[in-house]
């Protein structure tokens, strides 16, 4: 006989052995009733001064479960929206463009100066006829020079503003207004919804499973204020084992024996992890101490078990390899 024959006959051996040991598996495993977990966070580092719930109480979907103190963030969003409310009014002004009166005493202050400087000139010409019949100093002709200078330079300036009033704000100016308004009422939008979770309220209809801190208290920010468990349909978590790994998938179909309860549910697998774990200390044996399991979370399809308490031990035995498998003798 080949050696490529030889091979073949023990990989179809040992095939065959690895596969009567998944039949001969049993697949009944131990877990827990489950829900789902939600965390309610605190949005910053103030005390707590209402806590309107007690652990174990079911809520309703938007119930307020505690209050942490406002006065900071109402005091930041005031000056907020008054920073905003005068950016708004910036903006208006100069979109408007200046008003008539403005203009008007524009104008009254650009002919003052020009009066200014027709005064400036003629006494100018005034002292340049005296130093030629030799009455007075050259030093006072320069004096009146600069006058006339400083007096067309004041006209200048009001002539300059004038124009700058009567062609109105540019465009450039409105945008940066503009872009300043709306940066200031998103600031006013974002303190809003601070303030707002301030009040943690639950997101749904659930039970109060922890309230870490108390009355008075300071939890730090982002630390868990309350601990809710989600009201509806539980789950069961198992860890499946290495050998039967491969023949469990989602939809798996399952049936669930809880302790302390006549009965039995139905259910099917949800979700399986790809990632292996070491036995958890409860399913710890002899046997499957060095085996790795996965975690797998198998939801209830039966209407009965929604009321089942979280924690309580159960017993679920998977459907694998097309039919229910038995537990070893």
């Amino acid at each position: 006989m080949s050696a490529r024959v030889i091979a073949l006959v023990l990989a179809s051996a040992v095939t065959a052995g690895l596969a009567g040991c998944a039949r001969d598996l049993d697949s009944s495993l131990p877990g827990t009733v489950e829900r789902d977990r939600i965390e309610l966070i605190a949005e910053s580092s103030e005390p707590i001064i209402e806590r309107a719930v007690r652990e174990g109480e079911k809520v309703a979907a938007g119930a307020v479960i505690l209050r942490l103190d406002p006065s900071v963030a109402t005091a930041q969003l005031d000056q907020a929206r008054a920073e905003a409310r005068a950016a708004s009014a910036r903006l208006l002004e100069l979109t408007r463009g200046a008003r008539s009166e403005e203009v008007e005493q524009a104008r009254a202050q650009l002919e003052r100066a020009q009066v200014e400087v027709d005064g400036a000139r003629r006494e100018l010409t005034r002292r340049k006829a005296l130093v030629q019949r030799n009455l007075v100093s050259a030093t006072e002709v320069d004096a009146e020079q600069t006058a006339v200078d400083s007096a067309e330079a004041t006209r200048k300036q009001a002539a300059a503003a004038l124009l700058e009033l009567e062609r109105g704000t540019r465009s450039e100016q409105i945008e940066q207004s503009r872009a300043a308004s709306s940066q200031s009422e998103a600031r006013v939008a974002e303190l809003e919804v601070s303030l707002m979770r301030l009040t943690a309220r639950a997101p749904e209809a659930a039970i109060v499973d922890a309230l870490p801190y108390r009355l008075g208290e300071r939890p730090p920010k982002s630390a868990p204020v309350a601990v809710l468990l989600a009201d509806r349909m539980p789950y069961v978590r198992i860890y499946v084992p290495e050998p039967l790994r491969a023949q469990v998938t989602a939809g798996t179909r399952a049936e669930i024996a809880v302790d302390g309860v006549q009965g039995k549910f139905n259910g099917s697998v949800r979700y399986i992890s790809s990632e292996a774990a070491y036995t958890p200390y409860y399913s710890l044996t002899a046997r499957d101490r060095a085996r790795l399991s996965f975690l797998t979370e198998v939801s209830l399809t039966d209407t009965a078990a929604r009321d089942l308490p979280s924690g309580v031990p159960v017993v679920v035995r998977l459907e694998v390899g097309g039919a229910r498998a038995a537990p070893r003798n």
